[in-house]
C-alpha cells in the first residue's frame, strides 16, 4: 500500500479541532505533517491535539517568524494538500496561494462571501491548475449525509416534483461557541449566519431537487434579533425549472424550533433529513408510509476520505466541485438581494 498523502491543517478554529482533525486522523490515506493558524496559540493547541493522538505535526503561524510562515509551509515537498478552514472573507486569498504553490486544497464552505468573489476564485483556479495540476475541492459535509441522497432517489420514484416546504427555525444565542468568534459576531459578509449555516441547508435542498433545479427566487428578509446582523430571517418562494413552487423559511433569530424538508410529488411525498427519511407513497386513505434511518454523522470524515480518494485516483468527487458550492451561494445571495429589493424576482444562472 502506498504511503499516506502528506497534508497540512490550515486554521485553528473550532471546526478544525472538532471535525477536520479527527477526520484526517481517521483516514488511512492522509498523514498530517503540519498545522498553521494566524495565532501561534491556536496552532499549538491543534498540534497538541494531534500529539495526544500520536501524530507529530510541525507548527506554523503568522506569529512564528518568517521560517514558520504560511508561505514557508507551502514550500514543503512532503505536503501535497491542505484542509483549510478560515474566516469567510479571508479564505479565498489563502486558497489562491496554495493553488499557485501546486497544493491540492479542500476548503471549508462557503466557497466565498459572494458570487463575484466565488466566480473570480473559480476562474483563477482553472487558470492556475492548468499549470500546476493542483485541485480545488469545497467541503460541504451535508453532501455526505446519506439521508439527502436517499431522499432524492425516493423523490424521483414518485414522479415530478409539485411543491416543497423547507422550514428552519432556531435561535443563535450569544452564549453559543459558534457565535463567539469575532468574524461571526461582526460579519463582513452578506447574510451573517444565513450564509454561513444556510449553505448547508441549500446543499440539502439542491440534492433533493437535483432533477428539477431552482430557477428563480422571491424573498423578504429581516433582522429580528439585534445581535445577529445584518439579517437573521429569510422568507422566500422558490420556483424550479419545471415551474414547481416551494417555500423556504430560515431564521436564526427565532424562538421557534424547526428543521423540516418536505417535498410533494405526483405520486406521494418525502420528508427528508440527514439521518431519517419518511416516504409516503400515494395519498389519502390509501397512502403507505415507510421510514428509513441512517447512522448519525457530521459527514466530515466521509468528505475528507472522499477528497483523499480523489487525489489518489485523479478523479475529483462531483459533490466537492467549486461549481456545486457556487450554486449554494447563489441561492442565498439571490434571496438576500430579493429581500433588499422588496421582494423583486431574481433569476438563477449557476444551478
Amino acid at each position: 500500500m502506498a504511503a499516506p498523502l502528506g497534508i497540512a491543517l490550515i486554521g485553528g478554529g473550532l471546526f478544525v479541532k472538532e471535525q477536520h482533525l479527527p477526520a484526517a486522523l481517521a483516514s488511512p490515506l492522509v498523514s498530517v505533517k503540519a498545522v498553521w493558524s494566524r495565532s501561534s496559540k491556536s496552532a499549538e493547541e491543534t498540534a497538541k491535539l494531534l500529539a495526544d493522538a500520536g501524530t507529530t505535526a510541525d507548527v506554523y503561524s503568522s506569529e512564528s517568524g518568517p521560517d514558520k510562515s504560511y508561505d514557508e509551509l507551502l514550500k514543503r515537498t512532503d505536503i501535497v494538500g491542505l484542509i483549510l478552514a478560515l474566516p469567510i472573507v479571508d479564505q479565498p486569498s489563502y486558497i489562491e496561494k496554495a493553488l499557485a504553490a501546486g497544493k491540492h486544497v479542500l476548503a471549508e464552505k462557503p466557497i466565498a462571501k459572494d458570487l463575484d468573489t466565488a466566480i473570480k476564485l473559480i476562474e483563477y483556479y482553472k487558470k492556475v491548475s492548468a499549470e500546476t495540476k493542483a485541485t480545488l475541492a469545497i467541503a460541504e459535509n451535508f453532501r455526505y449525509l446519506k439521508g439527502w441522497a436517499y431522499a432524492a432517489d425516493e423523490i424521483e420514484k414518485l414522479g415530478r416534483v409539485t411543491g416543497f416546504v423547507v422550514r428552519l427555525q432556531s435561535m443563535m444565542e450569544t452564549s453559543s461557541k459558534w457565535y463567539n468568534t469575532p468574524w461571526r459576531t461582526t460579519p463582513e459578509y452578506q447574510g451573517g449566519f444565513l450564509l454561513d449555516g444556510g449553505v448547508h441547508y441549500i446543499a440539502g435542498l439542491r440534492t433533493l431537487l437535483r432533477k428539477d433545479p431552482v430557477a428563480s427566487v422571491i424573498a423578504l428578509t429581516s433582522l429580528v434579533t439585534s445581535h445577529l446582523p445584518p439579517k437573521d430571517t429569510i422568507n422566500a418562494i422558490l420556483q424550479t425549472q419545471s415551474g414547481a413552487l416551494g417555500s423556504y423559511t430560515h431564521s436564526v433569530g427565532s424562538t421557534l424550533s424547526a428543521f423540516d424538508f418536505h417535498v410533494a410529488c405526483e405520486h406521494g411525498s418525502v420528508e427528508a433529513g440527514p439521518d431519517k427519511v419518511v416516504t409516503v407513497r400515494g395519498f389519502g386513505e390509501g397512502a403507505k408510509s415507510e421510514e428509513k434511518t441512517f447512522e448519525k454523522s457530521s459527514g466530515v470524515k466521509e468528505e475528507v476520505q472522499a477528497w483523499a480518494e480523489a487525489l489518489i485516483s485523479g478523479k475529483p468527487h462531483p459533490e466537492q466541485s467549486p461549481e456545486q458550492a457556487l450554486g449554494d451561494v447563489e441561492i442565498i445571495e439571490k434571496m438576500l438581494t430579493s429581500g433588499e429589493q422588496d421582494g423583486a424576482k431574481q433569476k438563477l444562472e449557476y444551478q
